[in-house]
């Protein structure tokens, strides 16, 4: 049985009915090799979080991009919820050690393989929306998605935010905006940054990220939000 406290406390999420979690980390072949045991796969769940992921990330593109076409919005959903994307971020929080697998599916590395791992996170993504509703699943899945939001965001949208706040600040202040590193937390494999960026000395946004890039980055587009720049055309 895996240890839901655990997984619970690396989702920040405390489940009302367990058991939905539990069930969102049974693979098929589980089943498959022990008819019975538990009330059934995670497939159904996988079904309902692949919904739910797709609603939430294009509602927040739609509220964040108002440029941005149903084209771009669809290029830049398809990257964020991808089975690689997925699967990237079931490992970061190694939730394939807390899957229930076969032995035949174990013994083909059935915990690293990306539909496995792609298809689980998206059963726990049905799985919080169920125990805990819209908006906490919402709130749940921009703070999963954070890093990989703002890596896809630039590296796909072609949305240079530190370039974009240069010239706005250069064409309405005559000035060039300044980083400065505030924190630095974590072990060094698995460290968190924290930037401001400054205007005259003045902080105008802030960002944090797990490198000192994508911290800036964040709070270039949070220092252009807060001076309303058009930053998408």
């Amino acid at each position: 049985m895996p240890d839901l406290v655990v997984l619970q406390d690396l989702l920040g999420v405390t489940f009302n009915e367990p058991s939905l979690l539990e069930q969102a980390l049974v693979h098929s072949s589980y089943i498959n090799e022990n008819p019975g045991a538990v009330a059934g796969n995670n497939e159904r769940l996988e079904f309902l979080g692949d919904a739910v992921l797709d609603f939430i990330v294009a509602e927040k593109l739609y509220q964040d991009f108002p440029n941005l076409s149903e084209g771009q919005m669809t290029k830049l959903r398809a990257s964020l919820v991808r089975r690689d994307t997925l699967a990237r971020m079931a490992r970061s929080m190694k939730l394939g050690d807390f899957l229930r697998l076969g032995k035949g599916e174990e013994a083909s590395g059935g915990r690293d393989k990306a539909a496995n791992l792609a298809g689980a996170l998206e059963a726990v993504i049905a799985a919080v929306y169920l125990d805990q509703g819209a908006a906490s699943t919402r709130n749940f899945i921009v703070r999963l998605f954070g890093e990989e939001w703002t890596r896809v965001i630039n590296q796909d949208a072609g949305i240079d935010y530190k370039s974009k706040l240069q010239e706005f600040v250069q064409s309405r202040y005559q000035l060039i905006p300044a980083y400065r590193l505030v924190a630095e937390v974590g072990p060094d494999h698995d460290k968190l940054f924290t930037v401001e960026v400054l205007v005259d000395g003045r902080v105008v946004g802030k960002g944090t990220g797990r490198s000192k890039k994508l911290a800036e980055i964040e709070s270039a587009q949070s220092a252009l939000e807060r001076l309303d720049a058009d930053f998408t055309g």
